[in-house]
């Protein structure tokens, strides 16, 4: 189909110049009067612009203008609805033109759009709609479209391993970039292990780059009482896990720095042994990029990552990226942090709880 943007000072001259230069066959698919020229922001004059278009297949050679082909076009402009086909067609060349989705209701483009919003890709934000809309094609109700939405979002996430850790293996590692909250969140998990489950709780920390992480997991092992050690090597780390035998539950701190450097997790590998009594979690800040959440993860492939863990949610409206990450890397979240408070800035989170999170907004931004 070709579309043509027409200027004209008045709707006739459009139409005139719309017959001229595509044929009575044109449909008109949008006008607008805009405001052209003038001087210093005064004097403007009003200018009619109108977006025309036409099938190639259906254009014929040019004739002379009639009253015929005259009204055949006004026809066009004035009364679309008489013919389905056009009608049909101008739906879809609008939604082209507005970067819609013509296969979707009004109300299902909405939750698209939203998704997309939500920073769902764009692929998964399809598939959700395209599922819900094909079993519920003539829903007009917003609430049960949020719903619906909604548990197909679950049931795209369910078979994933979602909620904290039982506390059954006996050490428990995070790992991940730097300044996503691993120290803090290492805090919060030791004292919810230490106050609400009575477990005899020590900290491991390998981060010997930053004394600051240091001092601040010493800071928190003095309020909750649990001891500390500090690894600086494998044979460290392996003295530290031989004083805590008789622990319930160690945590372990690790280094944060660039995790674009092929050689980090390598020296991870040589500072922490990580067997088979061990949970691995990977913290990600939710503020990241996707494209960034997505390189973090293939940099700790060769360590085996039990769940993940998402810091600072309280830094940001959209929680699409933590849905896209276990959607594509097929691993579940055991937490969403969003705070600085130990023990309370943690939350055990579902597929169900991080679907209703990312939908939470839905009316809101609808209504406004």
């Amino acid at each position: 189909m070709k579309v043509k943007k027409i200027q004209a000072d008045s709707m006739p001259e459009a139409m005139k110049k719309v017959r001229s230069e595509l044929g009575p066959d044109a449909v008109i698919l949008n006008s607008k009067v805009t405001k052209t020229g003038g001087f210093l922001g005064m004097f403007k004059r009003d200018q009619t612009e109108v977006i025309a278009a036409i099938d190639p297949a259906d254009t014929k050679e040019p004739v002379k203008e009639t009253k015929t082909t005259k009204k055949s076009i006004e026809t066009s402009y004035h009364a679309p609805h008489e013919n389905k086909e056009v009608m049909n067609e101008l739906r879809k060349m609008r939604a082209i033109l507005e970067h819609k989705d013509p296969a979707f209701t009004p109300l299902y483009q909405q939750a698209y759009d939203y998704l997309v919003n939500q920073e769902i890709t764009e692929e998964l934000a399809r598939l959700v709609v395209e599922n819900v809309q094909g079993r519920h094609s003539d829903l007009v109700d917003v609430e049960e479209v949020e719903r619906l939405v909604t548990l197909e979002l679950y049931e795209q996430m369910k078979e994933c391993p979602f909620g904290k850790p039982s506390f059954d293996k006996k050490y428990i590692h995070l790992v991940g970039p730097t300044g996503v909250g691993k120290t803090t969140t290492l805090a919060k998990l030791g004292a919810d292990a230490a106050l609400n489950h009575q477990l005899r709780v020590g900290f491991i920390t390998t981060d010997t780059y930053r004394i600051a992480a240091i001092d601040q997991l010493k800071t928190y092992a003095k309020i909750l009482d649990v001891p500390l050690e500090v690894a600086y090597s494998l044979e460290d780390y392996k003295k530290a896990k031989n004083r805590f035998k008789d622990y319930d539950l160690v945590l372990v701190d690790t280094a944060g720095r660039n995790f674009r450097e092929a050689s980090y997790v390598k020296e991870l590998q040589k500072t922490i042994d990580f067997d088979e009594e061990s949970d691995n979690f990977l913290v990600l800040g939710l503020t990241s990029k996707l494209t960034d959440m997505k390189d973090i993860f293939q940099q700790f492939k060769e360590i085996p990552i039990h769940q993940m863990i998402f810091t600072k949610v309280d830094e940001t409206s959209k929680s699409g990226n933590a849905l896209n990450m276990v959607m594509e890397k097929r691993t579940g979240i055991a937490y969403l942090t969003d705070g600085q408070n130990v023990p309370d800035d943690i939350k055990e989170t579902t597929a169900m709880g991080l679907a209703r999170k990312v939908m939470e907004g839905f009316r809101d931004e609808r209504s406004s």
